[in-house]
């Protein structure tokens, strides 16, 4: 690990002045990806600015049609959540799929979504609900928010505040989890919302993606039913030691076709 000086700020405005006086800084949340990445000398900052101290950006409030997420909520608090089990159970399962126990208790939402890894859970859940990624500076659509393999839409100096995620009539999460780091090899979020159906897929490609073909068959049927004869192309897909292309493309629809049985969707 590389020398860096430690910060750990009281307030979001503390932060954002610290990340403009900083030649190379670096956000630090939970701390899960970032500091493997540090300790194997991949990556190299000036200064950690440490969100962990900042209150006002943990949380879970129902908030109308809504659930708001703090960006430091951990994920063991949103997967023993009893707000989020009643608004959105697809998020507690998610939540609770994440790592092992020392990865659910120090990992964060918004640490998960800005690090933007092509396998993490988070991502399918803000595309798969059409959330809003809420910073210091302004709101992101999910739909505009995830960019490329660990890219977002975020700017420089930016942070992720929290997350506005509407509360769907139906939805689930299904996914094949590498049995070593819990990662999805595959995971599929699916949401019947009032605005209509939206599949999002991650682990399968560099970033997550939504599956449109998939969910206007769903629209017009939201069964599994429906999804007898669909299948999904490996064009574009990840190839890797875990998988071939090919095996996540089959997974993909296997995963689909279960997490809309998951949400209900059996007729």
């Amino acid at each position: 690990m590389y020398a860096f000086d430690y910060h750990q700020p009281k307030s979001v405005d503390e932060a954002a002045q610290m990340l403009g006086a900083k030649p190379e800084p670096k956000l630090l949340a939970g701390g899960m990806s970032l500091l493997p990445t540090l300790k194997l000398r991949l990556a190299q900052y000036t200064d950690l600015v440490d969100l962990s101290a900042i209150d006002s950006i943990k949380g879970i409030e129902r908030d109308g049609d809504a659930l708001v997420i703090g960006a430091m909520t951990r994920h063991v608090e949103v997967a023993t959540s009893d707000t989020v089990k009643r608004a959105i159970p697809a998020l507690t399962t998610l939540a609770g799929g994440i790592g092992d126990p020392l990865v659910r208790n120090r990992g964060t939402m918004g640490g998960s979504i800005a690090n933007a890894d092509p396998a993490a859970d988070y991502p399918s859940a803000v595309l798969g609900l059409g959330a809003t990624v809420i910073t210091d500076k302004r709101q992101i659509a999910g739909d505009d928010f995830f960019k490329g393999l660990f890219e977002t839409a975020l700017e420089p100096g930016e942070i992720v505040m929290a997350v506005r995620y509407p509360v769907p009539l139906q939805a689930a999460y299904i996914k094949y989890p590498n049995p070593a780091s819990r990662f999805a090899l595959v995971g599929v979020f699916v949401a019947r919302t009032a605005a209509g159906v939206r599949v999002a897929v991650t682990g399968a490609g560099p970033c997550v993606f939504r599956l449109t073909d998939a969910e206007a068959l769903l629209a017009k049927n939201f069964s599994a039913a429906a999804l007898e004869n669909f299948t999904v192309k490996p064009d574009g897909l990840n190839a890797d030691i875990h998988a071939t292309a090919e095996y996540r493309a089959h997974a993909v629809a296997v995963m689909l076709k279960r997490a809309v049985a998951a949400a209900g969707g059996n007729t």
